[in-house]
């Protein structure tokens, strides 16, 4: 029986299964070692997953995390994880733009995107991440992503770059004041998720020429600052996350405009994750 974890920033969906078989599918908050401590995690895991696992018990354990790149950062989840769990065999733990490889291309060579509340690529060969540019998180990168697009409506709402009926129909529908918003990106924890759940009011005002001319453009940015550092002449481009998804008739659109090869888009790589891990 092993246990398999999808984390991004906002949620982490942890997969029992055995034989190929998912027996139970729990969620918790998502996971970030860049933002989080690794009391925050064990915490997360101790209080919230523990409780609604039937076991605890795995021959191994697979973690997939967003800021899950670099040694100190893998050892803090790694140490999190076993803290909680027994463990009679391994724990890998892994980018969470390993996991959008893997359950997008398989054992197939391709460019991966990841476009939810952060963004992410590379090129994989069908086993490993041959390269990878820095999404740099959602102030400095991240095109495409959900906190990217949160930002920039905010930005657009409060510059008074969006019709008065808009701003008046957001602030209403969020309750929120400009102060609030301030305060939530510049002094709260997590602004990147706080970002992110503001990007839904664009897909429901998606026919606001102003809304679809922002989603678009943002794709387009994050095709052509990203995309287009790979050998994306010669592979197709797929792409994973609740926003490539959600969008998905944008995303379409902007690859036609930049003349990318469009492979698949996804909600979740845990279907493929499983499958992957069976073999």
């Amino acid at each position: 029986m092993i246990l398999i974890a999808d984390s991004g920033s906002t949620k982490t969906d942890w997969s029992v299964v055995e034989k190929g078989k998912l027996l139970q599918q729990v969620y918790t908050k998502g996971t970030n070692p860049f933002f989080q401590t690794e009391e925050e995690i064990s915490d997360e895991i101790e209080t919230t997953l523990l409780p609604q696992l039937t076991t605890n018990t795995f021959d191994a354990v697979y973690f997939y995390g967003a800021g899950c790149g670099f040694p100190d950062k893998i050892a803090m989840v790694h140490r999190a994880v076993s803290k909680h769990l027994n463990i009679l065999g391994n724990i890998e733990v892994n980018t969470d733009m390993l996991a959008a490889a893997r359950g997008l291309c398989g054992h197939e060579s391709g460019i991966a995107c990841i476009l939810g509340t952060g963004s992410n690529s590379c090129y994989y060969n069908g086993k490993d991440i041959v390269s990878n540019v820095s999404p740099l998180g959602f102030i400095l990168g991240d095109e495409g992503s959900g906190a990217c697009l949160g930002k920039l409506l905010v930005g657009d709402i409060l510059k008074n770059q969006m019709t008065s009926e808009l701003k008046e129909k957001f602030l209403n529908q969020f309750d929120l004041t400009p102060g609030d918003i301030i305060d939530r990106v510049y002094r709260k924890p997590f602004p990147n998720r706080f970002l992110a759940s503001l990007s839904p009011f664009l897909v429901e005002n998606i026919n606001e020429p102003s809304v679809r001319s922002l989603v678009l453009s943002s794709f387009i940015s994050f095709i052509k600052r990203n995309v287009m550092q790979y050998d994306y002449e010669h592979n197709k481009v797929h792409f994973i996350g609740s926003v490539a998804y959600h969008y998905q008739e944008l995303l379409i659109e902007a690859c036609k405009e930049t003349n990318i090869q469009l492979g698949t888009i996804m909600k979740s790589p845990m279907e493929n994750l499983i499958a992957y891990h069976a073999e």
